[in-house]
């Protein structure tokens, strides 16, 4: 019943920025947090940036003062990527946490060239 809607992924050069979108929609008890992941080939999912119901964010070490994560009124989590960097290569994912469950959405490729 829950689906999450991942937009804005693409090419583009090293330096440049993107703008992810996560439109999340359906039957959702109550949302905690929200945040994106990503995974490159070969390694392991991880955390890129997360912002909880109260505020507060969280980013890894490799994406800060790069990326920004927000959120709006209508459930949506965006991420701003800025200078983006060829290591920033994955497929990045939208998660939802509710205290209940967590819901991840399809995944959006994001490649940075060289």
């Amino acid at each position: 019943q829950v689906h999450l809607a991942e937009s804005g992924g693409g090419l583009v050069q090293s330096g440049g920025s993107l703008r992810l979108s996560c439109a999340a929609s359906g039957s959702i008890f109550s949302i905690r947090a929200m945040g994106w992941y990503r995974q490159a080939p070969g390694k392991e999912r991880e955390l890129v940036a997360a912002v909880t119901s109260s505020g507060t964010t969280n980013y890894a070490d490799s994406v800060k003062g790069r990326f920004t994560i927000s959120r709006d009124n209508a459930d949506n989590v965006y991420l701003q990527m800025n200078s983006l960097k060829p290591e920033d290569t994955a497929v990045y994912y939208c998660k939802v946490d509710d205290i209940l469950r967590q819901y991840w959405g399809q995944g959006t490729q994001v490649t940075v060239s060289s």
